[in-house]
């Protein structure tokens, strides 16, 4: 069972965001996309090259000129994720008002990941290497934009952040653990505020991966079909890309500075699942939630929305439906933002978390997408297939990874009291 921590000095709220995603740049566009059910899964014509390769289905950013938006002395060590980290950095500190002076003074850090370092910048490096076994063709930058904390040293580089730098590297769970770690330390008041979130950049090498593991889609033929969390007739994952940060800050910090506060962090559910590598446990899923509701200090009937990991896959899907089932009053709306983005990797924590903190906002629960028939065996939690006009003041965020990884974090509407 994982430990019980209910030690909470301060209150931690967000103050921030912003986003690169597969509906473009920046947190409007993300909304956008979403609200109005734009497909962003589209057929990589180019990875039908690669042999053996089954899926050639993604949901990549948008060609973005980044080269443009960053000045060449900060991308020469960036690889596309680390680009997308700062870009997304620097609209959630002009959204939180954070000035230069408050970055640079220690009291503010960074907690943002990916699944890896950029595997585009990897794949260059060994197209350069292997051939002939020589390296003079290697630039000093090719280090920085593969190394695994290659976004978070990128974000506290080009906007000069003095403070605590991490950047928990879970697949899947990154984004959900580095928000997890940013509301850990603000509330102990290790730091004032930090900048939370994770990037990964759409990839053949990522989605052959999910492919030779049998948990790719391959609906190639209909790619505004895929992916269909819960859906009876689902047949698996769709990569992504892009990456998203939030600004957590001390309410009192908060406050001081009269910012705008979108939601509070109470409950953070972090937990291990030895039982097998690949395969997820219903119960370990369970138990995760149950720690992060403990932590908030409240009851799975308090839960107003869930938003589940829910890729797609036939084992996952079940496994965390019935987990959900275990965690929360059996009426509780659900739902996956899958079928919306795809699965965006490490960025998936926090861009379903900033869409989740929309639909507050908004006073509208988000169906599934593409969902059509719900699996019998995902009935043990209330899938909504609808647009649902209700006001979460409470909502539980899920994100499971492969290595036995499972988080869940719980968001408050904001109440003074």
């Amino acid at each position: 069972m994982a430990g019980d921590c209910t030690m909470r000095l301060n209150r931690v709220v967000i103050t921030g965001m912003g986003a690169v995603s597969p509906y473009g740049l920046g947190a409007p566009n993300l909304f956008e996309g979403i609200w109005e059910n734009k497909n962003c899964i589209r057929v990589m014509e180019e990875w039908r090259t690669i042999g053996g390769l089954g899926s050639y289905l993604a949901a990549p950013v948008p060609e973005l000129v980044w080269k443009k938006l960053l000045p060449r002395s900060e991308r020469r060590t960036m690889g596309k994720m680390a680009a997308y980290s700062t870009l997304a950095a620097r609209e959630a500190v002009a959204d939180s008002g954070l000035t230069p002076d408050v970055l640079s003074s220690g009291y503010v850090g960074v907690s943002i990941s990916s699944t890896t370092g950029s595997p585009e910048a990897y794949e260059s490096l060994y197209e350069q290497f292997l051939p002939e076994r020589r390296i003079e063709t290697f630039t000093s930058g090719m280090f920085f934009k593969i190394m695994g904390h290659s976004c978070s040293a990128n974000v506290m580089q080009a906007l000069s952040i003095r403070g605590e730098q991490w950047a928990p590297t879970s697949a899947c769970t990154s984004s959900a653990q580095a928000i997890g770690l940013g509301y850990l330390l603000v509330g102990t008041g290790r730091q004032r505020a930090m900048l939370c979130g994770g990037a990964d950049e759409v990839h053949h090498s990522v989605t052959s991966f999910f492919d030779v593991l049998q948990a790719a889609s391959r609906k190639n033929d209909a790619p505004s079909k895929t992916p269909a969390p819960f859906d009876d007739n689902r047949d698996g994952v769709v990569c992504g890309g892009g990456s998203g940060v939030l600004v957590l800050e001390s309410l009192e910090s908060a406050l001081n500075r009269n910012a705008h506060i979108y939601a509070e962090i109470i409950g953070f559910g972090n937990g291990g699942d030895p039982g097998h590598i690949a395969h997820p446990s219903t119960d370990a899923m369970a138990e995760v939630m149950a720690q992060a509701l403990r932590e908030a200090r409240i009851s799975g009937a308090d839960v107003d929305y869930v938003n589940a990991h829910a890729t797609g896959t036939i084992q996952g899907d079940r496994a965390e439906a019935a987990a959900i089932g275990k965690a929360v009053s059996s009426t509780t709306p659900v739902g996956s933002l899958k079928g919306h983005l795809g699965h965006t990797l490490g960025a998936a924590g926090v861009l379903e978390s900033m869409v989740c903190l929309e639909m507050m906002r908004r006073g509208e629960l988000l169906p599934t997408n593409n969902l059509e028939h719900i699996d019998p065996e995902c009935r043990a939690c209330s899938i909504i297939k609808r647009v649902e006009k209700k006001s979460p003041n409470i909502i539980l965020k899920n994100c499971f990874a492969l290595g036995g990884v499972n988080t869940a974090i719980v968001y408050k509407r904001f109440d003074q009291r």
